[in-house]
């Protein structure tokens, strides 16, 4: 099969994880055998923009007739069988969508965030879960400034929803939603329920050399309000109150905008290590060798790319108890599932890791088991081979 993956990157100072979906998706294909093309836009690359075209930005996140064009010439080219579209914000823009239907070639989108119904994709203002728009009625969005914090830059991004809503709808051959919980939350889009598929992100198992297990606990991720990188260190600080002698400590692997903050906070709690943005490799090494991995997120997380990382290298995952982390994780069988946005009930979890070892090394036991079982990489892959044939059985 011939494919095209069309892909707007997110800017290197915020690493995304669906930057690596992407990537990860696109070499399983390739490896199978199957032709991949890449047609892809960089936000990097705004920075080197002169003020006139910066001032245009906000016009071609709207409909980028650029974008348009050139996906054209390059499908013209190319002739593949279906485009994977992941995003198209901001430099591709739903002219993309256009560009395909001129030339005859399939749709089909994973969504990988709340991007349809709310302005900054999350679901979340103010330290809080929202759903104002999850309705489709984004006017609360401009209100509050959703995306970036600022009523002017929310604008453009309200109306491009706005006025492709029923691009989006008619479009597109095939969605792919990737997870249960992320699709019923934007059920209010109103996408074709016929066309809708729910697959899980593909993570491959990453081998890593035999290790001991190490009394530490991980936070792997963004260091953002989203993420819970305060719910963090409140949890952590309670969780010390309770001890004269921790038995854990805790390992931080990331960067963000709360990184300075999270730094001062740990310069006086020896218990804690900052690692930094570290590599891949590296980043699972530390995860295979901890007790149990912490995704304190206070949004609804779409999908958990760390907590299944965690799983196929037999680690146990502490997760908030919403989101998509209740479909992938089954409390108390292969991981642990706390009470969302509460720093005591992530204290208790992390205090039971440093009391019960023995208990968690059985938790991360049965996390493996259920990675091979539902995560696996090739059904996964012939999942996504699936919903391509079905889109291209199906073209709209």
């Amino acid at each position: 099969m011939r494919i095209l993956i069309a892909h707007n990157r997110y800017r290197s100072a915020a690493p995304s994880g669906e930057n690596r979906v992407v990537d990860t998706e696109g070499e399983a294909l390739a490896a199978r055998g199957h032709e991949v093309i890449r047609f892809e836009r960089r936000s990097d690359d705004i920075e080197g923009w002169s003020p006139a075209r910066k001032a245009s930005l906000p016009a071609r996140a709207v409909w980028n007739p650029e974008a348009q064009r050139d996906l054209r010439s390059v499908l013209a080219a190319t002739r593949p069988h279906v485009v994977h579209l992941h995003n198209t914000f901001p430099l591709l823009s739903p002219a993309v969508l256009q560009a395909c239907r001129q030339a005859g070639v399939p749709v089909v989108a994973t969504l990988h965030n709340y991007k349809l119904a709310c302005a900054n994709g999350e679901f979340y203002r103010d330290g809080a879960v929202c759903h104002d728009c999850a309705e489709g009625r984004p006017g609360q969005a401009v209100r509050h400034g959703c995306y970036r914090g600022s009523r002017v830059a929310t604008v453009p991004v309200v109306l491009a929803g706005r006025v492709h809503r029923s691009t989006w709808r008619s479009l597109v051959s095939a969605y792919i939603f990737i997870s249960g919980s992320q699709r019923d939350l934007l059920s209010g889009v109103g996408l074709p329920p016929e066309r809708v598929f729910v697959r899980h992100n593909l993570i491959p198992h990453r081998p890593v050399p035999a290790q001991p297990r190490t009394s530490t606990v991980v936070y792997a991720g963004r260091l953002d309000p989203a993420k819970g990188a305060r719910l963090l260190m409140a949890a952590w600080d309670r969780y010390l109150a309770r001890t004269n002698q921790p038995g854990l400590r805790l390992v931080i692997a990331g960067g963000g905008p709360l990184a300075g903050e999270v730094a001062a906070w740990a310069a006086s709690r020896p218990s804690v290590e900052l690692t930094g943005q570290v590599s891949r490799d590296r980043c699972a090494e530390l995860v295979a060798a901890a007790r149990a991995v912490l995704l304190p997120s206070t949004w609804e997380e779409t999908f958990g790319l760390v907590a299944v990382e965690a799983m196929a290298a037999g680690t146990a995952p502490i997760a908030s108890a919403h989101g998509s982390f209740p479909e992938l994780i089954t409390a108390d069988v292969d991981g642990v599932l706390f009470t969302p946005g509460d720093p005591e009930s992530l204290a208790l979890a992390i205090g039971d890791a440093d009391t019960h070892p023995e208990r968690y090394e059985t938790l991360g036991e049965q996390a493996r088991k259920t990675y091979e079982a539902r995560f696996d990489p090739s059904a996964n892959l012939e999942q996504l081979l699936g919903i391509y044939r079905f889109a291209i059985a199906h073209p709209r």
